[in-house]
């Protein structure tokens, strides 16, 4: 099992975005930062970390069960309800359906924000 931590963050809401991504994967480590090149707010900054995070695990991690955790609670209640009426949410969920499809299994998790402090340092430093 893959443990992802993801973490989105804005300067300003909207302002510049950037994504955070941690991953613990069969005893290693690995980190990653994104800017991202337009603006958005926090909440789609969240969303497109997980994207971002299903995209590297598609590559490296390829049949392997993935185990997400964000500390973003509209996150991973749309994406547990597999719903949501949000007009700027919605493309973005039928973009982590689709991403998600090839895994044989993807749980995502809340957790505190203490709890993920590493993916919301690498947001922030991709700011």
């Amino acid at each position: 099992m893959i443990e992802v931590y993801t973490d989105g963050a804005a300067r300003g809401n909207p302002g510049p975005a950037g994504v955070g991504i941690y991953i613990k994967a069969q005893g290693n480590k690995y980190e990653y930062s994104f800017s991202l090149d337009t603006t958005l707010s926090n909440h789609e900054a969240e969303f497109i970390a997980v994207i971002k995070a299903l995209e590297i695990c598609r590559e490296q991690f390829p049949d392997e069960i993935l185990s997400f955790r964000s500390d973003s609670k509209i996150v991973v209640d749309v994406i547990e309800a597999d719903f949501t009426k949000n007009n700027v949410f919605q493309p973005l969920l039928n973009e982590i359906r689709e991403k998600a499809d090839p895994f044989p299994f993807f749980f995502i998790k809340w957790i505190p924000e203490k709890q993920n402090k590493h993916a919301d340092e690498l947001a922030r430093k991709a700011i």
